[in-house]
């Protein structure tokens, strides 16, 4: 499929710092794509990199088919950015804001104030629209930066940036964000998503790359993720112990987790009903030890669990704000 977004070789050092490593990515048009890792792993870095606000030390990119070096003023017209931190005018009210954003976006008076007022009432700002910012709370000025993010036409904006765009959001107000990020990628709009809420990215992503100091951990889809790095587990509860240790004796080199002291250990299976009846007739046949078992499936946490090292990543921490 035809990329919204190719980078290759990506890296940057703050300092003695190496926050990117030749970091590749290869992005479809029309997709949602997912940046994953631990604090300080590069997330934003990445995102500031190929949004032309910072430039690499090494490596090529290209977003919406330009250099982001060479034509970094043609990236720019084809994408949104919404960062971390809200960044609203507090001097005005939240619908000058969005409007104010319309109108350097393009959009004439008219447009401007209708889509300022859709945003508004999608967002759950319409009774403070017409409120300063300055008295708005931090969720409240989250949802009206996204909301900015949104204002333009999606006919123009190739590829949108989100960085971290759902946190400190309500149930609610990450629902909406959700739907918008649906509507985009099926209106032709490439999303390029970092966040720290893994479901978030199991419910949009079709592609999701895992990083860790800088480097790719691993990529794939979310499915292919679970299967290949967490898979399903059988966890056990024996009645006693004399019930636990019958139970490990007869599952060496199956067990994936053990806890001796809560009687409960776990067997790696694939999930199906014919494998799981097969691993308790093997572990328990004479159906004497088992007191109860659970079908873990696996999740992206688990994934996510199983390929960082919060130790390791810890100590090359991104700077404040990169």
């Amino acid at each position: 499929m035809p990329t919204a977004v190719e980078a290759t070789g990506l890296s940057k050092s703050h300092g003695s710092v190496r926050v990117l490593d030749a970091l590749d990515l290869r992005v479809a048009e029309g997709s949602v794509f997912a940046l994953l890792g631990p604090n300080g792993a590069g997330k934003t870095t990445t995102v500031r990199i190929l949004a032309t606000l910072t430039a690499p030390d090494a490596g090529h990119a290209r977003v919406a088919g330009h250099d982001i070096v060479a034509e970094r003023s043609r990236v720019r017209r084809a994408i949104s950015l919404t960062g971390q931190f809200a960044a609203v005018d507090e001097t005005q009210t939240g619908a000058e804001n969005l409007r104010t954003v319309a109108r350097l976006s393009g959009l004439s008076r008219p447009a401007a104030a209708r889509r300022a007022a859709e945003l508004l009432e999608r967002f759950g700002l319409a009774d403070a629209g017409d409120r300063l910012t300055k008295t708005y709370s931090g969720g409240m000025r989250r949802r009206l930066d996204l909301a900015a993010g949104l204002v333009r036409d999606p006919g123009t904006t190739r590829v949108m940036f989100l960085d971290e765009p759902t946190t400190g959001l309500d149930p609610r107000s990450r629902q909406e964000l959700w739907s918008a990020v649906r509507e985009l990628s099926a209106a032709g709009t490439t999303v390029f998503l970092t966040t720290q809420y893994l479901e978030e990215a199991d419910r949009l992503a079709g592609l999701i790359t895992v990083l860790g100091k800088g480097r790719t951990l691993a990529t794939g889809t979310p499915a292919a993720l679970k299967s290949r790095y967490a898979g399903h587990r059988l966890d056990l509860v024996a009645r006693d112990q004399e019930g636990y240790l019958r139970l490990t004796a007869a599952a060496p080199g199956r067990t994936a987790t053990a806890a001796p002291a809560a009687l409960s250990l776990g067997v790696p299976t694939d999930g199906s009903a014919a494998h799981v009846r097969e691993l308790l007739d093997v572990l328990d046949p004479e159906r004497r030890d088992i007191a109860r078992f659970t079908l873990h499936t696996a999740t992206l946490d688990d994934v996510f669990l199983a390929l960082t090292d919060t130790s390791a990543t810890n100590g090359g921490k991104e700077p404040s704000r990169v």
